[in-house]
């Protein structure tokens, strides 16, 4: 069993340690495997990643040992993988890696790492994201077919905001619908756009989809996590490994394969003949940046004409001014009769 190989990827030379460590036992995949994997579709996987503060979900000895969020880089950084400091809602900051390379990706992969949480900004203006990110999230009772109606409907609103986006699986049930915007407006801002979109979309389809931030209110619909555009929320980014047993990754598609698509077709070992046939379907993403004018009008119509204001932040978040009550309603207190 060999302890340590060297890679080649790109123009560095990469150290992959226990390369035989078992990381998916139900499938047999190594960390060779990975590494390899992330090789083979490093393209798109810097593509989604270049230039952004990134969280690594690290997982160690595998899908079944503990896991941990590595936030700030490590101590061991090499040189040639540069940071950008964030600051967190708390008014902490930390220095994040930003791939540029692949060689950034597989050197990440060593450690463990599975899943790669970039936020929506670049390390040149960390205040101002440059994606608004729509995850469409099935609650129980639905289904990646649900999520797939909803972000038809998406699609067509989007359009009407004079807006594109890029769908994608999120490696469980769900999808993430990525637009790229101008870097102008701030996280509260762009978290406002998406709340006005969720409420729109909730609008169009009432019995299938929803904005309420409490669970005990969803129902069985799709849910438009607006809080995933929050400071310091993020999702899995595109090419990413999710940690279940059959290693599905979260795929990119064009709008005309999400009805025939399915979310365990892209696995570690399909996304790599895929991407040898298609390449990144996404590559043109970065080629676009999309003004949210239109949106935030939506949402300015809707506390004017409908009373509409915020929503509940993540717990995690300081209480914002104007926020909501951040109490489940069936444990809110009732005025004295």
């Amino acid at each position: 069993m060999a302890t340590a190989l060297e890679l080649t990827v790109g123009e560095r030379t990469v150290r992959l340690s226990n390369p035989d460590k078992l990381y998916f036992p139900e499938r047999g995949y190594t960390k060779l495997d990975v590494a390899r994997y992330f090789m083979a579709v490093g393209d798109g996987a810097v593509r989604a990643l270049r230039d952004r503060p990134t969280t690594l979900e690290r997982h160690p000895d595998g899908v079944t040992g503990e896991s941990f969020y590595q936030k700030r880089a490590p101590k061991n950084l090499p040189e040639w993988i540069p940071t950008g400091r964030i600051s967190f809602p708390s008014g902490r900051h930390a220095d994040e890696i930003c791939p540029t390379e692949t060689a950034a990706v597989v050197w990440a992969a060593n450690l463990g790492c599975l899943t790669f949480h970039p936020w929506p900004v670049r390390r040149t203006d960390t205040e101002h994201p440059d994606e608004l990110r729509i995850d469409l999230d099935p609650q129980p009772g639905t289904d990646y077919l649900d999520a797939v109606r909803a972000a038809a409907e998406l699609r067509q609103l989007l359009d009407e905001l004079g807006m594109r986006g890029w769908p994608k699986t999120s490696g469980g049930r769900g999808l993430h619908v990525l637009v790229p915007i101008e870097p102008r407006w701030t996280f509260t801002q762009v978290r406002r756009a998406a709340i006005a979109v969720a409420r729109e979309l909730e609008r169009r389809m009432p019995d299938r989809v929803t904005s309420a931030w409490w669970k005990e209110q969803r129902g069985e619909k799709v849910f438009v996590d607006y809080n995933q555009t929050a400071r310091d929320r993020t999702v899995a980014s595109a090419y990413s490994i999710r940690p279940f047993p059959h290693a599905p990754v979260s795929a990119p598609l064009r709008w005309d394969e999400l009805r025939d698509a399915r979310p365990h077709d892209f696995d570690l070992t399909s996304m790599r003949t895929r991407f040898s046939e298609l390449g990144d379907v996404h590559a043109d993403l970065d080629q676009h940046a999309y003004l949210l004018d239109a949106a935030l009008e939506l949402a300015a119509r809707d506390e004017r004409d409908h009373g509409l204001s915020d929503l509940p932040y993540p717990p995690e978040h300081p209480k914002a001014a104007g926020e909501p009550a951040r109490v489940q309603p069936s444990r809110a207190r009732r005025p004295r009769q």
